[in-house]
C-alpha cells in the first residue's frame, strides 16, 4: 500500500519507519521537502521511501497519516489539497494542544467539539479516523510492555474505515478498541492529556493504555 504521512516530527518519522517495516511504500510530506533533514531521511530509509510536499504526499497516498502539530494542521491540509484526499482514509494522529513552558499542555478544544471532528470538517470528502494519538513515538511499533500488548482507541464515522485502521494497529502489536463515530475524539484527545500528565509527573514516557475486560 502507498502511505502518505504529513509531518516530519518524531511521531511522523516513527509512523514512517513502522509502515516501511510492514512492507508499504511511504512518502513523507513536509513544508520543506528540499531540506537536508528530509533528504537524508529518504536516502537512509531505503528504496520504498520518498519525500515531497504535502500536496505530493496527498496525491501519492492510498492511506494517509496526519501527524502535524495542531497549530499547523489546518495549513498543512490546505497545502495538501482536500480534493487529493477525497475518498481516502486519513488517520488523524494530532491533538489540539496548547503548549505551556510551566507544565503539561491543555486542550484547545473540548467537551462539545474535538480536533478529530475539526479535521473531518476540513476534509469533508475524506474518511477520517482518530487513532495513534495517545501513545509516544518510542512505543509505536511492537511495544514490549510487561502487561501485554496495549490498546489503541479509534473512532470515525464509517464503520468499515474503522476496521481498515484497526489492521495496522494489530500489525504493529496493538489491540484496538472501536469507540464509534468521530465525536469519540472528544474522549480520545483528553486521553492524550492524561498520557502527557503522567509523563510530566513521573518523568517517564514509555507508558500506554489497555482496556481490561472480564
Amino acid at each position: 500500500m502507498k502511505i502518505g504521512i504529513f509531518g516530519t516530527g518524531p511521531m511522523g518519522a516513527a509512523i514512517a519507519a513502522a509502515m516501511l517495516a510492514l512492507g508499504h511504500e511511504v512518502k513523507l510530506g513536509t513544508r520543506q521537502p528540499w531540506s537536508e533533514k528530509v533528504r537524508a531521511w529518504a536516502a537512509a530509509a531505503g528504496p520504498r521511501a520518498s519525500s515531497g510536499s504535502f500536496s505530493d504526499a496527498a496525491r501519492f497516498a492510498e492511506l494517509a497519516f496526519l501527524a502535524t502539530r495542531w497549530d499547523g494542521t489546518e495549513n498543512a491540509l490546505r497545502l495538501a489539497g482536500p480534493d487529493s484526499l477525497r475518498g481516502k482514509v486519513v488517520v488523524d494522529v494530532t491533538n489540539p494542544l496548547v503548549l505551556s513552558p510551566l507544565g503539561p499542555p491543555k486542550l484547545a478544544i473540548g467537551h462539545t467539539d474535538s480536533g478529530g471532528e475539526q479535521v473531518q470538517r476540513w476534509l469533508p470528502g475524506a474518511r477520517v479516523v482518530k487513532c495513534f494519538n495517545s501513545v509516544g513515538h518510542s512505543l509505536l511499533a511492537g511495544p514490549p510492555l510487561p502487561g501485554g500488548p496495549p490498546d489503541k482507541f479509534l473512532c470515525g464515522d464509517d464503520p468499515h474505515t474503522r476496521q481498515t485502521v484497526s489492521g495496522p494497529c494489530r500489525a504493529l502489536g496493538w489491540g484496538s478498541v472501536d469507540l464509534g463515530g468521530i465525536e469519540g475524539a472528544r474522549l480520545l484527545e483528553p486521553l492524550c492529556v492524561l498520557w502527557v500528565t503522567l509523563g510530566f509527573r513521573t518523568n517517564t514516557w514509555e507508558h500506554a493504555f489497555k482496556l481490561l475486560r472480564k
